[in-house]
């Protein structure tokens, strides 16, 4: 009788499998609450199966698992992951020649560099990013399975941009005219309520999580004014449906009063950049509950770097950048919920956790880390599951030398103070000997 040969493992069929979840013990930890904006000292968390398990809870049985990787933190801060709740993937470095090389990458090239950004944010610390624009399923897939590392992604696929929008990277003396529903990079240009039935339905379809729209001028395009609005109210409300109908939410850059009350009076729930907000719109958007996400960090870099925009773009860049720090300052006295995003673009990725430091000038560090933690959980519909080291919660986690409570700036430095960063209950980074990278081993370290 001939043996049968027995059916290979999930392992060897899917070669990046990812292995089982340690049980962790972390005892004297100081745990940061940005709910409370307190610390619960001396604490110790149980993590299992990408879990929070307990708080201080019950220890006997897990702390007895001679599986139990235990460490003692001796008295470490241990923060929720940061939520970057604005990026784009897409525009990777590498490329040179500032904003014309990310507009001119090849998609192919683009999307074998976006895992290295990826792996880089999660050194910084950023355990969850929502991509405004450009990244697309396959890479989300590809994070989720382990295929490479990289921080939970919530999509908007391509941005939804009118003809000669902020979506629209055609320059002025460009004759082509381009069809409905082209892609290009992180924009996809729609003309029409027809068109944005379609396309915004086409990104559903493909897998964004929300919607996004251009919604008035911007820094980086070439043929429109910061001042401009750009849909109808009929085209925003045709996108508004769709994302409803789906159950999720639609997100508008928008830098002018005029835009934001557009957008919001429509139903958007979110505004990204918000540069040019007055008191009266900051009022409104706190009515509706709309959220915002500046990113002042990416003005900051694209003027540090001269050659980085042309020069039309740059004077943009200049009149957005001195009015967004005022602008987070009308929102937060208005009540409004402030994300934490930063933008950036092409070779200025490494500045992402400088947006801490610049917030600082007019925000506690309290109030800034809520808007990396838990206000944008709620924005991403993952309040219950995101944003604090609660029960129930994702094991995406933060070890810190320091108390980002007293000082948010701390996270400007991810190579002095995060000593290690968590997600899904595994170390996907480490800068401590107690705490190594997940390996699928086991061991005990006291």
């Amino acid at each position: 009788m001939v043996e049968s040969n027995p059916l290979p493992s999930k392992n060897t069929t899917i070669p990046w499998f990812q292995p089982p979840h340690h049980r962790y013990a972390l005892l004297n930890a100081n745990v940061v609450d940005p709910v409370e904006g307190i610390i619960l000292e001396n604490a110790s968390i149980h993590l299992y199966e990408g879990i929070v398990q307990s708080v201080n809870g019950s220890a006997e049985e897990w702390e007895s698992d001679p599986h139990t990787v235990t460490v003692n933190l001796e008295g470490k801060f241990v923060c929720p992951g940061l939520i970057d709740c604005h990026v784009h993937l897409a525009a990777v470095p590498g490329g040179g020649n500032g904003l014309e090389s990310v507009k001119n990458m090849n998609p192919s090239a683009s999307l074998l560099r976006q895992p290295l950004v990826c792996k880089s944010m999660l050194e910084r610390g950023f355990t969850t990013v929502r991509d405004c624009g450009g990244a697309l399923f396959p890479l989300k897939e590809a994070i989720e399975q382990g295929v490479h590392p990289g921080p939970r992604l919530f999509i908007a696929g391509h941005a939804l941009s009118q003809t000669g929008g902020h979506g629209d990277m055609r320059g002025i003396l460009n004759e082509y005219e381009c069809c409905g529903g082209a892609a290009q990079g992180v924009g996809r240009v729609i003309d029409g309520v027809p068109d944005c039935l379609k396309y915004a339905r086409e990104e559903i379809r493909e897998g964004a999580d929300f919607l996004k729209i251009m919604g008035g001028g911007g820094v980086a395009s070439p043929t429109d004014k910061i001042e401009n609005i750009q849909f109808s109210d009929q085209e925003i409300k045709a996108i508004v449906t769709v994302a409803s109908n789906a159950g999720t939410y639609v997100t508008s850059h928008s830098y002018t009063p005029k835009a934001i009350q557009q957008a919001i009076s429509l139903g958007v729930m979110g505004i990204e950049h918000g540069n040019l907000l007055d008191e009266t719109t900051a009022r409104m958007m706190a009515e509706k509950g709309v959220f915002l996400t500046p990113t002042l960090v990416t003005y900051a870099a694209m003027a540090m770097f001269k050659d980085f925009l042309p020069p039309a773009s740059a004077k943009k860049n200049e009149e957005v950048l001195k009015s967004g720090l005022q602008a987070i300052k009308i929102a937060e006295d208005a009540g409004v919920t402030i994300c934490f995003g930063t933008d950036l673009l092409g070779d200025l990725h490494f500045a992402q956790a400088r947006e801490f430091k610049l917030r600082r000038q007019v925000q506690t560090s309290t109030n800034i880390l809520r808007s990396a933690t838990v206000n944008p959980a709620r924005l991403l519909r993952q309040e219950k599951f995101l944003g604090q080291v609660a029960p129930g919660f994702a094991a995406d986690l933060l070890v810190l030398n320091a108390n980002p409570l007293e000082d948010i700036t701390i996270l400007d430095m991810p190579e002095q103070h995060i000593l290690a960063t968590m997600k899904d209950g595994r170390v996907v980074t480490s800068r401590w000997s107690k705490l190594g990278i997940h390996s699928g081993k086991t061991s005990n370290i006291e």
